[in-house]
């Protein structure tokens, strides 16, 4: 019986302290993807996943929608076509000055539609400043960050990883 009490001391002294080290900050339970279900017969918040630190310079978010649509990022699509730098505030103004990159495996391909690649939200990390998503088709996991004025951008090209190792 002694023992059994000192195990539940240990433990009561342990994993409390275990949860003060883990910081939760509030910004830390915000999902960018509530409200990015929407369509032109019927919206639900008109939002895009952002990716942007307070008074950022640029705004980046990954690109389900054509170039020029207004729509950048619906929850309902299956592809990204790329990860675009935006000022866009809206899906009803359209855009100004925008640029998408992608990492793709092979050859370089410009065409939107063709380097599009197959996710899952399964597979998806979506934060005010951090965004993480497995591209399929090219087997590529990319992770994205702001800073004030640039993007930090880190893709991991899987196979080349094997390859290597």
């Amino acid at each position: 019986m002694g023992k059994i009490l000192t195990v539940i001391a240990a433990l009561s002294i342990l994993v409390p302290s275990a949860w003060l080290h883990a910081k939760t900050e509030p910004v830390d339970y915000v999902s960018t993807l509530v409200g990015t279900h929407s369509k032109r017969e019927l919206s639900t918040g008109n939002t895009y996943p952002a990716i942007v630190l307070p008074w950022g310079m640029n705004f980046w978010t990954p690109q389900t929608g054509k170039m020029g649509d207004g729509w950048t990022y619906t929850y309902s699509a299956d592809k990204i076509r790329g990860f675009k730098q935006t000022h866009q505030p809206s899906p009803w103004m359209n855009d100004y000055g925008q640029f998408a990159i992608m990492p793709v495996t092979g050859k370089a391909v410009f065409n939107q539609d063709e380097r599009a690649s197959w996710f899952s939200h399964k597979a998806e990390k979506a934060t005010p400043y951090y965004y993480r998503a497995y591209l399929a088709d090219h087997d590529v996991v990319t992770e994205i960050t702001p800073t004030e004025a640039r993007l930090c951008s880190v893709s991991h090209f899987l196979k080349m990883t094997a390859l290597l190792s």
